[in-house]
């Protein structure tokens, strides 16, 4: 197993592929995870926000997840148990009236949420 930092003269270095890196934006949309008052939680790029109301393009509702302890670990790591989790499948547009959370993703934690079998019935 690689060391993940190392320390030299005192100063402690981070290796460089260990630090994750923001998911890519489109068209300058970000991509986020939103956590809302009553609608649950979504991620996908942000068009708009207004207030509280959030516009997402291209975004899958989270049923259930399971190998992260928190929404923040989720965004930046993605899960560790991906076959316990319900992800909804993916649609063009969403408007969210209540958005009290909207946390920036990473590249790594998108790639490991969308590579997750839709959850359908």
């Amino acid at each position: 197993m690689k060391p993940k930092t190392m320390k030299i003269d005192d100063v402690e270095y981070i290796r460089k592929d260990s630090i994750t890196s923001k998911a890519e934006n489109v068209d300058g949309m970000e991509y986020v995870m939103i956590r809302t008052y009553s609608a649950g939680v979504h991620f996908g790029y942000l068009k708009s926000r207004t207030g509280k109301e959030v516009e997402l393009v291209n975004s899958k509702r989270v049923y259930t997840w399971s190998g992260a302890c928190s929404l923040s670990q989720l965004a930046i790591e993605g899960s560790k148990n991906p076959n316990d989790c319900k992800i909804a499948m993916e649609i063009p547009k969403l408007t969210l009236p209540e958005a009290i959370e909207v946390i920036p993703m990473t590249q790594d934690a998108k790639d490991n949420l969308n590579n997750i079998k839709v959850w359908k019935k």
